[in-house]
């Protein structure tokens, strides 16, 4: 199976290089394999392992390859050379340089928090299950909040999928005030699309940081970033309970795939059409760090005079 999304840029579909694919298939679809996720590779001993590993100097062999094999663009990153990289990680999380992601500053615009592949559901329903590439889970159980998943019943919702191959840090989506993170203890499955199909309820079983950001031009909206196989960490470098600027700093992934949801209250966003079509056609859409996602929903558009 392979896994296909539109580049936003140019509208074409495009088959994705999967990091470490065979070790992938081999670990969801075989019977040793999957024993061996449930026995220890899906806990936090298997990935903060690694983890530690990516942290030290031996790990620095494996940038070049990596960068080469899967064609990572290394002329945006501030450290251009592999050189220049204490470890893996330190790479993993590179940062880039601001003109390589510039953002946009229309004042009723949403930017995407991350590069990645996005998919967009509108009017969701509590009650209800999503479902994403096969895979389905509820609100509240993403949540496990009875109360702050009801505020956000019949809203928006936005899934950034983070591959290997892609910018590890993620930013605010607008202008607002940043309250502290909440953790939620879990697993570490894998959310690449081609082992989710083998899974129930990733984003809801996995390891996940949930933030409540009250944004300037969409209301309260809540955002979540969950860790995935082999994400040794999820670092929040931002100031709890400070006002923060769109498109700052709020966080990064340690090694491994990742994914951040954004959560927003009904009425009060419009999804780029783009977006919309690309996620009920089944693909996911490409978008970078700063690009337009949508924009502030208007109930008054029209008022008599």
């Amino acid at each position: 199976m392979s896994i296909y999304y539109i580049d936003r840029k140019n509208g074409q579909i495009k088959k994705e290089e999967v990091a470490a694919y065979r070790m992938l298939k081999w670990t969801y679809e075989t019977r040793v394999g999957k024993t061996m996720l449930e026995l220890l590779i899906k806990k936090k001993i298997f990935s903060s392992f690694l983890g530690l590993l990516m942290d030290t100097k031996l790990s620095k062999g494996k940038i070049n390859s990596f960068v080469n094999s899967l064609g990572i663009e290394m002329s945006e990153a501030v450290r251009e050379k592999a050189r220049e990289y204490k470890s893996f990680n330190d790479f993993f999380a590179r940062e880039l340089k601001a003109e390589a992601r510039p953002v946009c500053q229309n004042d009723i615009s949403m930017i995407s928090p991350v590069d990645g592949r996005l998919v967009a559901y509108e009017n969701i329903d509590l009650h209800s299950e999503i479902e994403m590439k096969g895979e389905r889970y509820k609100l509240l159980d993403i949540f496990q909040d009875s109360e702050m998943a009801k505020e956000f019943d019949l809203g928006t919702c936005v899934i950034a999928r983070l591959s290997p191959v892609d910018y590890h840090r993620f930013h605010f989506p607008d202008n607002g005030l940043a309250c502290e993170s909440k953790r939620v203890k879990g697993y570490y499955y894998s959310v690449n699309p081609l082992t989710m199909f083998s899974l129930v309820d990733v984003y809801c079983k996995n390891k996940r940081e949930i933030t409540k950001f009250d944004s300037d031009n969409f209301g309260e909206i809540c955002l979540v970033e969950v860790g995935a196989t082999a994400v040794g960490s999820i670092v929040q470098t931002y100031e709890a309970n400070s006002y923060v600027e769109k498109g700052k700093e709020k966080g990064y992934f340690k090694f491994g795939g990742s994914t951040v949801v954004v959560f927003i209250k009904k009425d009060k966003i419009i999804i780029d059409g783009d977006i919309i079509r690309n996620t009920e056609l089944g693909y996911e859409t490409k978008v970078n760090i700063g690009e337009r996602i949508g924009v502030k929903y208007r109930i008054e558009k029209v008022k008599d005079n």
